[in-house]
């Protein structure tokens, strides 16, 4: 089935592009959505007289999505998480869980567009990628801490007199 694209489809194509597409994903999903029209003759010189307002619609929502991503990289997520022996998570942090922490900072970001394979297992510092539109995608800094403990990293406290004392007796 050939199909005009009327929107950039990741690992299909771009706007306008005339592809070939197996009958039930075109039929059930592209057509439905609205994210392809058949490929007729009718169809195509329809297409052109609507291709300026749709790039102009696509361009609008890629500059939104570039305005977003620069609030979610500037934003600070810090999830506290309840650890075992030796650091050990209970559970695993979700995007879920990094979605309600943005929506409290005033980022309103769909969980589905953080790419997180599984859930992060692990205490630290974590990046993450944010898709919002297929050519946007941002940077999100995760840090994932003990419950109770700050964000900020722990230095080692200078030795005292008496360990210095200490140390130059067992020499």
């Amino acid at each position: 089935m050939k199909v005009i694209l009327r929107a950039d489809i990741e690992k299909l194509g771009q706007l306008g592009d005339i592809v070939t597409v197996r009958s039930g994903y075109g039929r059930n999903y592209l057509l439905p959505q609205g994210l392809a029209s058949l490929a007729t003759p009718g169809n195509l010189k329809v297409f052109e007289q609507e291709r300026r307002k749709l790039q102009a619609r696509n361009d609008a929502i890629k500059a939104e999505a570039a305005g977003l991503a620069g609030q979610i990289e500037a934003a600070k997520v810090i999830i506290e998480v309840r650890v075992g022996e030796g650091d050990k998570l209970y559970g695993s942090v979700t995007s879920s869980q990094i979605a309600d922490v943005l929506t409290e900072q005033g980022v309103e970001v769909d969980r589905r567009k953080i790419q997180l394979e599984d859930g992060i297992r692990s205490l630290g510092e974590h990046i993450l990628d944010v898709k919002l539109h297929p050519e946007v995608v941002a940077k999100l800094t995760v840090h994932v801490i003990k419950h109770g403990q700050s964000v900020v990293k722990e230095t080692v406290a200078p030795a005292t007199e008496e360990d210095a004392v200490q140390e130059v007796s067992t020499e």
